[in-house]
């Protein structure tokens, strides 16, 4: 696992976005690229359906979102804003300033100069944005839930790759719904697994901390401080209740 998982200063250090952000002091600029450039993959979606909701054509968000991945790139990740700590709130405020530029949006297919930065065809992003709620036409919160969504996945991938590494998928597979909400009776689920139920509580509440560990982990790439994790916490909880 990371060492982003603990809440100490030190480990908080190796994260993405601390890399990021230090490069502006005399850090190493090529390591802040590619730490750069793995955020902006795990956000391509959240970014799309913001451009979307605020009425561009499939096409056009398309070349916007690459445009705007392409800017990044070129300032070599050295342009970021500490103060803006967290790098949802940064992404969202560049993003922002980039559609509200008449030059960039004029120029979105030039500028990115033929860099193929999000492969669209593999990733279909107008099938998932077909699933948003329609009722939903705040574009900002529509980036939080995508945001809150994608980050849940993420650490659910993540836990289900532990357990391909240690050849127990099957146990994650039939466990991971008492994360979901989509639990089956403790008891059929006991009988399934050849456990007790007495066994099979405490696989449920060790599996449940190391999600919450394995999500800290997923948050803390993308914050400027130890303090703000819990900020973010709070924050992706907020958005999902809101649904």
């Amino acid at each position: 696992m990371n060492d982003s998982i603990a809440p100490g200063a030190r480990e908080f250090h190796t994260t993405r976005w601390s890399v990021v952000l230090a490069a502006q002091y005399g850090g190493d600029a090529s390591r802040a690229h590619r730490a750069m450039s793995e955020l902006c993959r795990d956000y391509w979606y959240p970014l799309y359906a913001f451009v979307r909701r605020r009425g561009h054509a499939p096409h056009d968000a398309q070349d916007l979102t690459q445009a705007f991945f392409a800017t990044m790139m070129e300032t070599k990740a050295t342009a970021a804003d500490p103060k803006r700590g967290r790098f949802r709130s940064y992404l969202l405020g560049a993003l922002k300033h980039f559609l509200a530029n008449d030059f960039h949006r004029a120029n979105a297919q030039k500028r990115g100069g033929g860099q193929q930065l999000v492969e669209w065809d593999a990733l279909e992003p107008e099938a998932r944005y077909a699933l948003e709620p329609e009722a939903q036409t705040d574009a900002d919160a529509l980036y939080d839930r995508r945001w809150a969504l994608d980050v849940l996945d993420r650490a659910m991938k993540r836990l289900r790759a532990e357990f391909a590494a240690k050849r127990d998928e099957a146990t994650f597979e039939a466990l991971k719904g008492t994360l979901t909400g989509e639990e089956v009776p403790r008891e059929e689920l006991a009988n399934r697994l050849g456990m007790t139920e007495g066994a099979l509580k405490v696989a449920v509440h060790r599996l449940r901390q190391r999600y919450r560990e394995v999500l800290r982990a997923e948050i803390a790439e993308t914050v400027n401080s130890p303090d703000e994790i819990e900020d973010e916490m709070r924050h992706l909880v907020a958005v999902l209740r809101a649904g």
